[in-house]
């Protein structure tokens, strides 16, 4: 099922004031949608480098795990690799064929600021 047996570590976002937006939304959610998110997340963390269908390119560095929910809902959890690491900066939803624009503003925002915090 992996393709490596080197990972990717994961983390989450934390904002200045120690709050983690994606793993707060991920609270949030029915117990089988946390399960099929997890499970896409475990399968890029082991499988890195992938594409599509699971993983896309946002550009800038984004990168979106692509996960299909019951009742034909789609989720997506937009992050970053900063040295072998994977950085969960935002999830949401998707309602819309192409991911709204103020998703991936805020993204960009919180990796920009992760990316001051560390000095990069």
């Amino acid at each position: 099922m992996y393709k490596n047996t080197q990972k990717l570590e994961v983390r989450f976002f934390c904002s200045e004031v120690g709050s983690e937006p994606v793993r707060e939304w991920l609270r949030e959610l029915p117990k089988e949608d946390k399960y099929t998110i997890g499970a896409d997340i475990k399968t890029i963390q082991y499988g890195w480098p992938l594409g599509m269908p699971l993983v896309d390119s946002l550009g800038k560095g984004l990168w979106e795990v692509r996960s299909k929910l019951a009742r034909g809902r789609i989720a997506r959890v937009i992050f970053f690799l900063d040295t072998g690491v994977m950085i969960l900066v935002n999830g949401f939803i998707k309602k819309t064929p192409k991911t709204p624009q103020a998703q991936l503003d805020l993204s960009l925002k919180r990796k920009r600021l992760y990316e001051t915090s560390r000095g990069a």
